[in-house]
C-alpha cells in the first residue's frame, strides 16, 4: 500500500506543472498523507483516531506570507527566507518543531514561547546543490495551535550547473 501511494505520489509530482498552485498544494497534501502512513506503526489493529481540538484558549499563527518564490537561482546557491508571524491567539505560542521536506531545506525557529500579540520568525534555508530545475519544498511546523501543523512553502527554479568535463574523465 505504501509503495503504491509513493509511486502514485512520484508520478503526480513529476507530471505536475511547477507554476500551478493547486498542484503544489495537492503535492503537499499527498506528502503529508505519505508521511503519516510511513510513521504509523506496522500491524496496528485499529486506525489512528483523529485528534480532537483541545479545550480552552489556544494560540494561533498569522503569517505575513506562507509561500516564497526565490525565482531563478544557480545550482549550488544556498538561499534563505524569513517568514514572520504574529501570535493572534489567546495563549502563548510554543513551536515544538519545524521540519523541511528534505535534507536540503533546513528551518530555524524560536525556541521560547511567543506571547499573545508577540511576533516571531521562522527562517527556511534551501541548499540547491544537486537540485536542478523546478524545486518545491515545504516546512511543516508543529505547535500548540489547532490544527497542530502549519505548512510554509518555498520554491525556486534552479539553473543546472555546467558540467566539468575534466572532472568526469574520458568518454567511453
Amino acid at each position: 500500500m505504501k509503495s503504491a501511494l509513493a509511486i502514485g505520489l512520484l508520478a503526480f509530482v513529476f507530471g505536475a506543472c511547477g507554476s500551478d498552485k493547486d498542484a503544489e498544494k495537492r503535492i503537499a497534501e499527498l506528502e503529508s498523507k505519505l508521511e503519516k502512513l510511513e510513521s504509523s506503526k506496522p500491524g496496528a489493529a485499529t486506525p489512528a483516531q483523529p485528534e480532537e481540538k483541545p479545550e480552552g484558549p489556544l494560540p494561533a499563527f498569522e503569517f505575513a506570507e506562507e509561500e516564497h518564490d526565490f525565482g531563478t537561482i544557480n545550482e549550488g546557491d544556498v538561499v534563505e527566507h524569513t517568514f514572520t508571524f504574529t501570535n493572534t491567539g489567546e495563549a502563548p505560542l510554543i513551536i515544538q518543531s519545524a521540519k523541511g521536506s528534505c535534507g536540503c531545506t533546513v528551518p530555524t525557529w524560536p525556541k521560547e514561547p511567543i506571547p499573545v500579540g508577540g511576533t516571531g520568525e521562522i527562517v527556511a534555508k534551501f541548499d540547491s546543490k544537486g537540485k536542478p530545475n523546478i524545486q518545491n519544498k515545504t516546512v511543516t511546523i508543529t505547535a500548540n495551535t489547532w490544527p497542530k501543523n502549519s505548512t510554509l512553502r518555498i520554491k525556486a527554479m534552479v539553473t543546472p550547473a555546467a558540467k566539468d568535463e575534466a572532472a568526469e574523465g574520458p568518454v567511453k
